[in-house]
C-alpha cells in the first residue's frame, strides 16, 4: 500500500538494529514487576473491561502479511489512552503506604496528566498537573475535566518534569511521575506494573501459548515506561522465544534511539516538536533504559506525515475491517510498519525483521482521538 505524500531526504540513518541478550536486569524494578500484580487491582475498578483485539484481515491481505492485530486502548476506562492503567495502580499503591496524602502531582504532554487527574479522583485526592510549553488546548481542557488544576509553563517537556519535582518537594505534594532518574525509581516502576494489565488481557488470545502467537510487536516510546513494561513482560514470559520487538518514535523527539546509538541515556536531538505529543518527550527514563537497551530488536524514528497517513488509514477501512480511531501517537506502531514497506533506505531493516507473506503482527493503539482539533485536521484533510 502506497502511503507516501512527500518522502523524507533525511541523510541520517533511522533506525537502529539491537542484538537481545533477553536477560533482564535483576534491580528494584524488575522485583516490583515480578511482585505486583496490577491486574487484580484492575479488575476492581467499577469502570474496568478488557479493550478489544482487532484484526484487520483485509490490510492484511492488501499488504501480504499473515495476520495484523490491534490491542485498541482507546477504549480504557473512558480516558481514551491506556495511560490510566499506570496512574491508577502507582496512585492506589502510594495511598495503601501514605494514605494521609492530599494531592498528586505529576507533569505530563497529555495523556498521563489527564489519568493522573483521573486516579487521584477515583480516592477524593487533589492533583496538579504541570504541561510544556507545545500542549494543546484540548489536552489541557480533557485534564481540567478530570478536576485537576492545570499550568503550562514555557518549557520543553524535561524541564517540566524538573519543575514539577521541585513544586512536589517545596510544597508537600506527591509526585505521580512516569519517568524515572536516580533516586526517584519505586513510583515509576508502579506505573510500569499497572501497564502490565494490558498484556496479560491477551493471554486468553496471543499470549495463551508457551510460543507466542505473533512474530513481531510494535511499541510507541515516550520516555519508555510503557515499552520497557512490555519488553519485560516478553522476555519474562518467552525468554529468547519471545516476538521481535520494535521500538518506535517520532524523528524530531528519538532520544531513545540515540541513547542506544550511543549507550548512554541521552537528550534527542531534534526539534521535539511533532504531532504525536504522547512521544515528544526528552531523556528516557532510567528504569526504561535499563530494559529495553539489551532487549529490543530494532528502534525506528519516524516522521509525521507517515502518522497522518495511518490514522486515515485506519479511519477509513478496507472491507470488512473495523474503524479504529487512532489518534497521532496510537496510530504511531503502524506507522513504523509502512515506512518499512515504503522507505527504500529500510529495506535492510525489513530483511533483518524477516518481514514477508508469513508474518503475524501486533500493534497498541494507545490512544484515540485525545487531540480533536488536531484529529480533525487530519481526518479530513
Amino acid at each position: 500500500m502506497e502511503i507516501i505524500k512527500n518522502q523524507s531526504h533525511r541523510m541520517n540513518q533511522d533506525y537502529h538494529v539491537i542484538h537481545p541478550t533477553h536477560e533482564l536486569p535483576k534491580n528494584a524494578t524488575h522485583t516490583i514487576l515480578q511482585n505486583n500484580d496490577a491486574f487484580i487491582y484492575h479488575k476492581l475498578i467499577t469502570s474496568y473491561k478488557p479493550t478489544p483485539l482487532i484484526e484487520l484481515r483485509c490490510l492484511a491481505q492488501k499488504l501480504e502479511v499473515n495476520s495484523i492485530y490491534v490491542k485498541d486502548e482507546s477504549y480504557r476506562f473512558g480516558l481514551n489512552a491506556f495511560k490510566g492503567l499506570g496512574a491508577s495502580y502507582a496512585v492506589y499503591k502510594t495511598l495503601q503506604e501514605h494514605p494521609n496524602i492530599s494531592t498528586m502531582c505529576t507533569a505530563t504532554d497529555g495523556n498521563h496528566g489527564k489519568a493522573v487527574a483521573w486516579a487521584s479522583k477515583q480516592f477524593n485526592k487533589k492533583a496538579i498537573v504541570y504541561v510544556p510549553k507545545n500542549t494543546s488546548i484540548s489536552r489541557i481542557e480533557a485534564i481540567q475535566k478530570e478536576g485537576a488544576q492545570v499550568e503550562k509553563l514555557d518549557l520543553n517537556y524535561d524541564d517540566t518534569c524538573t519543575y514539577a519535582k521541585q513544586r512536589s518537594e517545596a510544597n508537600g505534594l506527591q509526585l505521580i511521575q512516569d519517568t524515572a532518574w536516580d533516586g526517584y525509581e519505586k513510583i515509576p516502576a508502579l506505573i510500569m506494573a499497572g501497564y502490565l494489565t494490558c498484556l496479560k488481557e491477551l493471554e486468553t488470545s496471543l499470549h495463551k501459548n508457551n510460543v507466542p502467537d505473533v512474530d513481531i510487536v510494535f511499541l510507541q516510546v515516550g520516555v519508555g515506561s510503557w515499552a520497557a513494561a512490555a519488553v519485560w513482560y516478553y522476555v519474562n514470559k518467552y525468554g529468547a522465544n519471545r516476538p521481535k520487538i520494535v521500538l518506535v518514535e517520532p524523528t524530531e523527539s528519538d532520544g531513545m534511539m540515540e541513547s542506544l546509538k550511543q549507550g548512554i541515556r541521552v537528550i534527542p536531538k531534534g526539534t521535539q516538536q511533532t504531532i504525536m505529543a504522547g512521544l515528544n518527550c526528552g531523556i528516557p527514563s532510567l528504569n526504561a533504559w535499563e530494559i529495553i537497551k539489551d532487549n529490543i530488536d530494532a528502534c525506528i524514528s519516524i516522521e509525521d506525515f507517515y502518522v497522518e497517513n495511518t490514522m486515515n488509514i485506519l479511519y477509513n477501512p478496507n472491507g470488512r475491517d473495523s474503524k479504529i480511531i487512532a489518534g497521532e501517537s496510537g496510530a504511531s506502531g503502524m506507522a513504523a510498519f509502512f515506512k518499512i514497506l515504503n522507505d527504500p533506505k529500510l529495506n535492510s531493516l525489513k530483511k533483518e525483521l524477516n518481514i514477508d507473506n508469513n508474518i503475524n503482527l501486533l500493534f497498541f493503539n494507545t490512544e484515540g482521538n485525545t487531540d480533536p482539533i488536531n484529529f480533525n485536521k487530519i481526518i479530513n484533510s
